[in-house]
């Protein structure tokens, strides 16, 4: 990218930082339906940190189980150095008289998890103790080109290496690690079925990368991660459904049902980027024609942009061209107008189908390219709801997220904590 700063209004959405929004704690804050099928004793854990600290009167009230119960498997966890009793803080209605009232919380030391984005512009990894507290994080440069399975490893390590250097403990082995790239991925064997800058297919990459980096690994697709992040740290937590449209390098969507995110039936679903949009269309990166990717991700606008820039104009990459072309947009080049226009217009498809198929409470849109307002103009939004627009029926939500690159490897970071806490508490 050219490194003249660009002008305020190539500025990105205001950047939502989870530390600035959230209250205590992490992860959903309402228990799955089906929560059930969890033992007590996760079910426990799991309310203690998504409040941050609470009474064991109102986690007895919250999970509907017996005081009695609450006891003994708090008394459980504390002597298995998983969670620790706290002074909480008087309400209004508390006498002031007597010990301050004791409630439970994560302690916090007792795990150490790092969650890692792959991508071809840039690495990141963020380091997060059991309760979900940021200790460190790094962000790495990556090679636009293809890169041989052996190469992802190599930079799964570095990254790994510097977000635990950057936290203060260099040398230090995790007790889970996830990882995320875009892509086909199969969540439960672990294996990256395609990845665009990957140069083989079908690869075990969970598994090499456990006896690589000598800790338990899970992989999955990167809008998956987008989605947990905002389940686990953003304005999810608090939503029974909703959708996640992330708009960057490719297009992608991550969707939560009942507190939880779905992965299809076979986990390979939520590709929207890939449903099928114009027959015999637009050549996808994925070697398909006519997904909705090939006509809003950021290469089908570079593809589009030598039409509308100068004669025998030139730019050092990608970027800078997506740049040019958007700055000559916003100064009234038609035809750069046009271009945007027409992504726009598919991704109001995009979002309308999303809208039909699952009927979310919310949807929101992140990822680098939301710096072209173009793409969620007004009339964008409006040309969605029309699409979807029925008697009596109030129209869909959508939210712009802009978190900042970090947001993906934090994301990674909540499933790596929801597998330590499957490892650590059962």
């Amino acid at each position: 990218m050219s490194d003249t700063p660009p002008d305020a209004d190539l500025a990105p959405p205001p950047d939502t930082a989870p530390s600035e929004t959230l209250q205590n704690g992490c992860g959903p804050l309402f228990a799955n339906p089906d929560s059930g099928s969890k033992s007590i004793r996760r079910q426990v854990f799991e309310a203690v940190r998504s409040q941050g600290e609470i009474a064991r009167v109102d986690l007895s009230r919250q999970l509907n189980i017996s005081p009695a119960t609450v006891t003994q498997t708090a008394s459980d966890l504390i002597a298995a150095g998983l969670i620790e009793e706290s002074e909480l803080q008087r309400r209004d209605t508390d006498s002031t008289r007597g010990r301050p009232p004791v409630g439970l919380k994560v302690r916090a030391g007792a795990a150490v998890v790092v969650g890692i984005k792959i991508s071809d512009r840039s690495n990141s990894a963020v380091v997060l103790d059991l309760a979900g507290n940021l200790l460190g994080s790094a962000t790495l440069p990556a090679p636009p080109t293809a890169r041989s399975t052996e190469e992802i490893l190599l930079e799964a390590e570095a990254i790994t290496a510097a977000g635990l250097k950057d936290a203060g403990l260099e040398g230090h082995r995790p007790d889970t690690l996830a990882l995320g790239l875009p892509g086909m991925v199969d969540f439960d064997l672990g294996r990256v079925l395609w990845c665009p800058f990957m140069e083989s297919q079908d690869v075990p990459l969970r598994d090499l990368l456990t006896e690589r980096l000598g800790a338990p690994v899970r992989i999955d697709n990167d809008a998956n991660l987008l989605a947990l992040a905002e389940l686990w740290f953003g304005e999810g937590r608090g939503l029974d459904n909703f959708a996640v449209v992330s708009i960057e390098h490719g297009l992608g969507m991550g969707l939560v049902i009942r507190h939880q995110l779905h992965r299809g039936g076979m986990g390979h679903g939520m590709e929207l980027g890939h449903t099928k949009v114009q027959l015999d269309g637009a050549l996808c990166r994925c070697g398909q024609r006519g997904c909705l990717e090939a006509y809003v991700a950021d290469y089908a606008l570079v593809r589009e942009a030598h039409t509308a820039l100068n004669p025998g104009y030139e730019a050092s990459d990608a970027d800078e061209m997506l740049e040019t072309l958007y700055r000559q947009a916003k100064e009234g080049n038609e035809l750069a107008k046009t271009i945007f226009s027409r992504a726009g217009r598919y991704l109001a498809a995009g979002i309308a189908n999303v809208v039909t198929l699952f009927d979310p409470a919310l949807i929101l849109l992140s990822g680098d390219r939301l710096r072209y307002d173009f793409l969620y103009a007004e009339d964008v939004l409006s040309e969605a709801h029309m699409m979807t627009h029925r008697p009596g029926r109030p129209p869909t939500p959508v939210e712009i997220h802009a978190w900042g690159d970090l947001v993906w490897a934090r994301g990674a970071g909540a499933l790596a904590l929801d597998f330590a806490t499957e490892t650590l508490v059962g």
